[in-house]
């Protein structure tokens, strides 16, 4: 157990965020969970990209740089995350204890106008270099979306909800990726958004 304190779960956050979709070989993807299998078509799986910006009024403020991969386990369709760093040592400690996500410490740069950029490093190595420009106007959406975590935890599959609100916006972006996001090197996303003032509540995790 870590000796590092976290509040118990749900988390209740808010923040924006910057979220692109890949397409990428399931050859090329980093271990799963062995519960679940990667949605894939004609030998590719769908994987989501993003930065996020935890904001104060929230329940941790924090920075977040993250890679998941859409799964299914029966007939339950979820994410894994795979790769994910933060800058809180916190938040670290809570998303390996309470939910199985392997979270590492980075550090990061975000500046959000007039057009999104994001950096995140850890020992001097970039991570990822995102630049995310808005298309034109967006949409709140009318309810709130919901999805589930599968994550490897105490030996056995997590299931943790998600539900999410937010206001969203088409986009472009484009990433620059290294050190242990080197899979997704020589890929470009085929879609972008970003969710600004989202509420999001992560947990409690399903027995």
């Amino acid at each position: 157990m870590s000796t590092v304190d976290y509040p118990p779960e749900p988390w209740d956050l808010r923040g924006h965020g910057y979220v692109s979709l890949w397409q990428v070989p399931v050859s090329a993807l980093p271990p799963l969970p062995p519960e679940v299998k990667p949605l894939s078509l004609l030998g590719r799986a769908l994987v989501s990209t993003a930065f996020v910006d935890y904001l104060p009024g929230g329940l941790l403020p924090y920075h977040e740089l993250l890679a998941g991969v859409l799964v299914r386990q029966g007939r339950q369709v979820g994410l894994t995350i795979t790769d994910i760093w933060v800058d809180s040592p916190s938040s670290r400690a809570g998303g390996r204890e309470l939910w199985g996500i392997p979270k590492e410490l980075a550090d990061f740069k975000l500046v959000h106008e007039p057009t999104f950029t994001g950096t995140a490093t850890e020992n001097d190595t970039v991570l990822a270099d995102a630049h995310v420009r808005k298309l034109f106007g967006g949409v709140k959406l009318p309810v709130p979306v919901q999805g589930t975590v599968l994550q490897t935890l105490n030996g056995a599959l997590a299931r943790t909800p998600v539900r999410a609100n937010a206001r969203i916006h088409l986009a472009r972006s484009t990433w620059q990726v290294g050190g242990a996001l080197s899979w997704l090197s020589g890929r470009r996303p085929f879609a972008t958004i970003t969710a600004t003032d989202f509420d999001l509540r992560f947990g409690p995790r399903r027995a």
